[in-house]
């Protein structure tokens, strides 16, 4: 784990926000940072080495395959946590705090009844 990550990991572990967190967590053929399996989010700290060519490939080969697979990925700069970690480690617990798809009140409409 590179300085960032273990910064990072130190915050995670403390149960934020009531997540279980796993570090270097295997999906598919590949590796994540950080994982929390309950709401499928995968965790990537991007340091230098991700903005160069062959990063920046492999990179997105992995967060298609994840997405395809039904995880969320988020991507968090190594330099912001090198600032503040526990900002980066309180932005993420409130992100799993609030999801971004909430289960719908009721069935979708049938065809043709939103245009009515």
């Amino acid at each position: 784990m590179s300085y960032p990550e273990v910064l990072l990991w130190q915050r995670l572990r403390k149960n934020a926000a009531g997540m279980r967190i796993r570090k270097q967590h295997p999906i598919g053929p590949y590796i994540v940072d950080f994982y929390c399996p309950a709401l499928r989010l995968a965790i990537e700290v991007d340091g230098e080495i991700h903005a160069q060519p062959r990063a920046i490939a492999h990179d997105a080969s992995r967060e298609s395959f994840l997405v395809e697979n039904g995880h969320r990925v988020v991507h968090v700069n190594a330099s912001d946590i090198l600032k503040d970690a526990d900002g980066v480690a309180a932005s993420i617990a409130l992100l799993a705090a609030r999801p971004l798809h909430r289960p719908a009140g009721g069935p979708p409409p049938r065809s043709g009844e939103d245009q009515e």
